[in-house]
Formats: structure tokens, C-alpha cells, sequence
């Protein structure tokens, strides 16, 4: 993950408080199965979304998105609009958003109360009245990798705020980078101490096939080590990056890299337990993101997986 997109979550990583919902609401929601989906991620298209965010989700409802996950929360909204607002201008395209990207940070958590601060309880309420199922923390402060027993103990924090979103009805996930495979603690690499520290009923996991190979990470490797840990994938491919991009490798049009990215759906979906696949496509090529992301959608139909 490169430094502008860093800065961009740690912007949006701004504020929850629960809408409960009852004990057997939640049974019945755990007893749902869970549905295959196919949709973008609304960082894909970054520019379009903070200059004409209604527009440019009319474009996606057109192209037949009918499921975005957000990058962008910030002040308690969404692109500018309070969660209801937002919920209401997805409704009115029949579109719905599963999951949400906010970094979970250490303004979240109050250590000496050791309890959430109200920036973590409003992130998780806005989230249930989005409708999401997933609430998302996309990266790791450094100074929280730092030693393994510091590490652990946030890991616990982790799992805690799968209890939080628990009581309204969704679950807690985590969406891995680079730097998971690439750094260890202990000599153990911070993705195996996430998956070794966090309980998977409280704690989904997002895996970006994409960004983990700039680690080192393989993700046939991971989705056979973890089986039915990653509930929802990020859909991406890869090619070696331009001069001046920073990391190795960059995403590119689904198909046209380095990742055997349908044979990685098809064993996510027989070994991960995945049935979120969320397109994301953060480097272009000289084409127009708007454009990519509508290729990306063709691709993944040719494959047989409909938004």
C-alpha cells in the first residue's frame, strides 16, 4: 500500500455507539447463509467519488454494481452525507454497501478504561445504519508492531470490537497490506499473529490478494494455511510497477497480471469460505479508473461471478 493511500485511511479513521440488536436477532442473522456478492471498492475510483460521489455512484448502479464498500468516513460521514443520507442515496440506486473501510487506531481505545472510545462507538453504529455486515480496519499503526506482546494484547482489542459490532448484528474484519508478510515479531509474521491471536468467530478477515504479494505473501499459500478464515477477498491484480510507484508490484485490469486471480476466487470460495469479492483497482495504467473498474465488473461476469 503506498503512502497516499495510508494517509487517506488514517483520515477517514474518525469515530460508533451500538444500535442494539436483540440476542435472537442476532441468532437469526448467524443462521443466515451467506450470499455470494461481487462488488467495488469505492477507493478504486477515489477522484470521481470526492468530486461527483452521486454521479459516479449512478455510473457504477449503470454498469450493474449493485455493491460498493466505502474508503471514506470521516466526521461521522460518508462521503459527505450522515449514514442515513448515505443509505438513502444506495437505496434509491438499489444498491447496498456489505462492508466499510475505517482504521481502528489507538484513539479508539481508552487503555485505562479498557473499554472503546465513543470515536470507535459511532463508527460501528453509523456502519449498522448503512447496513453493512463487516466493519473493516485496513491497516495496523507502526507503533503498534512494535513488540509481539503489545501486538497481542491489540489483537485483544480486536476481538473486542467483535463483540461490540456483534450487538448490532455485523462483525469485526481485518484487510491485510504488505507489510503483514513482511514483518515479523518473535520471528513469526504479523499476518500469523493476527490469525493465531484473534478469534474467528469475532474477527473476519479480508484477504487482498493483491496488495500481499508486495510482502512476500502468497495467497494460495494463506488461503490453504487458514481454511474458511476470509470471509470476503479483494479481487485484484498485479503487474510490475511503473518507475516511481514505490512498492514492486502495482494492480492492474483483473486477468492482464502476474496473479492467477480467478483460479485465487475459485479457492477462496472451496477453501477460504469467501462470499465477498470486492473489485479494488488502485493504479491505472493511463486509463481512466472509471473505465477500469467497469472492465474489472465484465471480467469477473465472464467468470460467472454477478454483482
Amino acid at each position: 500500500m503506498n503512502s497516499s493511500r495510508r494517509s487517506f485511511l488514517q483520515k477517514g479513521a474518525i469515530a460508533l455507539g451500538a444500535a442494539a440488536f436483540t440476542s435472537s436477532t442476532w441468532e437469526a442473522l448467524a443462521n443466515v447463509k451467506a450470499k455470494k456478492i461481487v462488488g467495488v471498492q469505492l477507493y478504486s475510483i477515489r477522484e470521481d467519488m470526492k468530486v461527483d460521489p452521486m454521479g459516479t455512484l449512478t455510473k457504477l448502479a449503470e454498469m450493474g454494481y449493485k455493491y460498493v464498500e466505502h474508503a471514506n468516513y470521516v466526521n461521522r460521514k460518508f462521503y459527505g452525507w450522515s449514514a442515513q443520507e448515505f443509505r438513502k442515496r444506495l437505496d434509491g440506486l438499489g444498491m447496498k454497501m456489505p462492508s466499510g473501510h475505517t482504521v481502528m487506531g489507538k484513539q479508539h481505545w481508552d487503555e485505562s478504561k479498557k473499554e472503546f472510545t465513543d470515536l470507535w462507538k459511532y463508527t460501528v453504529e453509523d456502519a449498522a445504519v448503512c447496513g453493512q455486515e463487516i466493519v473493516i480496519s485496513p491497516s495496523l499503526d507502526k507503533s503498534i508492531r512494535t513488540s509481539s506482546s503489545l501486538f497481542k494484547t491489540y489483537m485483544d482489542v480486536f476481538n473486542k470490537s467483535g463483540e461490540l459490532c456483534q450487538k448490532s448484528g455485523m462483525r469485526f474484519g481485518y484487510h491485510n497490506h504488505d507489510f503483514e508478510f513482511s514483518e515479523k515479531l518473535d520471528g513469526v509474521t504479523l499476518f500469523d499473529l493476527i490469525m493465531e491471536n484473534t478469534d474467528s468467530k469475532l474477527v473476519a478477515q479480508q484477504l487482498d490478494i493483491g496488495n500481499m504479494i508486495n510482502g512476500g505473501g502468497v495467497p494460495a499459500d494463506i488461503l490453504k494455511k487458514y481454511p474458511g478464515r476470509f470471509v470476503s477477498m479483494h479481487v485484484k491484480d498485479e503487474i510490475a510497477a511503473a518507475p516511481g510507484h514505490g512498492e514492486k508490484y502495482e494492480s492492474t485490469i483483473l486477468g492482464t497480471g502476474i496473479i492467477s486471480v480467478l483460479d485465487m476466487v475459485k479457492l477462496g470460495e472451496k477453501k477460504g469460505g469467501t462470499k465477498h469479492f470486492i473489485i479494488e483497482q488502485e493504479s491505472y495504467q493511463g486509463k481512466k479508473p472509471i473505465d477500469c473498474v467497469k472492465e474489472d465488473l465484465e471480467i469477473m461476469k465472464k467468470w460467472g461471478y454477478v454483482s
